[in-house]
């Protein structure tokens, strides 16, 4: 395993380590043989390791204040905070994100993969409380579509609906990616291929060979059984048809998105295609683990969590 992770950024090479408070930690991170090591956060010769809570504003490489952080989000009309379905951490984050925006931002709406886009109405009756807790859950369909515990997502909705914050469904039919990824678009049924949105853009490179390593990674799982073109497809169906739902609900206002870092990171997800229909400048913000070697290209801003927290990986493919 190579020791040694650069990105280009702004012309500079960087190495990156998110590390936690522990200085004994930091110590032995740096200090101890190949097999143990991560590379160190800043240019070489500048060792900077950053600390749990550290919020890093990566056109810089340097740690910034929350409220810095918040006025810059504030500036822009789209806003993707990632995360890690299964870790705690992550999803407070985004309510303290969420929380930001709204006290700065009286116009904004919340986008959330967790929800396809026909149950719209039943997110519009949680928002105006017209429906309990256990009634969102079993109009949703919560456990069959999305399935991560509830409690992990509740803060955020009871937040949304005390507020009185627009809610948004975001993704296509859960179905339908696992459809495609088994036979291809083009096996859909006629009905099915009506929520398919008309721009596919399967040219992206770089996302390619990212959603591969995500196809191999997982090999006794997915290549019995799917192609890896019918799987990339999937994949670039599931973003999307995210961002079409964004443009279409944007309309002049600021749209936070809730997403997992999958559909995030290096922007060649939801963020690339979404700006490719609006055109709106947008942000992004991931929760990074301590302790783990990161690319400062993978997002805007990087918010380092202790990585106890919960657990989860980059991609989302299901």
């Amino acid at each position: 395993m190579d020791c040694h992770l650069t990105s280009k950024k702004e012309g500079h090479d960087l190495y990156f380590l998110v590390a936690p408070l522990s200085a004994l930690l930091v110590f032995l991170l740096l200090f101890s043989g190949c097999a143990n090591r991560v590379p160190v956060a800043g240019v070489p010769g500048n060792v900077k390791p950053f600390p749990t809570g550290t919020i890093i504003d990566t056109a810089t490489g340097q740690k910034i204040s929350f409220e810095e952080m918040m006025e810059n989000l504030s500036a822009v009309r789209v806003v993707y905070v990632g995360e890690s379905h299964t870790n705690i951490r992550h999803h407070e984050i985004q309510l303290e994100i969420l929380k930001g925006l709204n006290s700065l931002r009286p116009d904004i709406i919340v986008g959330m993969e967790m929800f396809a886009q026909p149950y719209q109405e039943v997110l519009s009756h949680w928002v105006e409380g017209r429906l309990s807790e256990d009634e969102f859950l079993k109009q949703t369909h919560w456990y069959a579509n999305w399935r991560f515990d509830f409690s992990l997502y509740r803060e955020q909705l009871v937040y949304i609906r005390e507020h009185g914050i627009p809610l948004v469904g975001l993704n296509i039919e859960f179905h339908i990616p696992s459809k495609i990824a088994a036979g291809g678009i083009d096996s859909l049924l006629p009905y099915q291929k009506e929520q398919v949105p008309d721009h596919i853009d399967l040219s992206n490179v770089d996302h390619r060979e990212y959603v591969r390593g995500v196809y191999e990674k997982h090999a006794e799982h997915i290549t019995a059984r799917y192609e890896f073109e019918n799987f990339y497809a999937a994949q670039v169906v599931w973003d999307e048809a995210m961002a079409e739902a964004i443009s279409r609900y944007l309309k002049g206002r600021v749209i936070v998105v809730f997403a997992g870092k999958g559909h995030i990171i290096y922007d060649f997800g939801i963020p690339s295609r979404a700006y490719t229909r609006t055109g709106v400048e947008y942000r992004t913000v991931i929760p990074v683990a301590a302790g783990e070697p990161i690319d400062f290209s993978i997002a805007d801003y990087l918010w380092v969590t202790d990585s106890s927290s919960g657990h989860g990986h980059f991609s989302d493919i299901h």
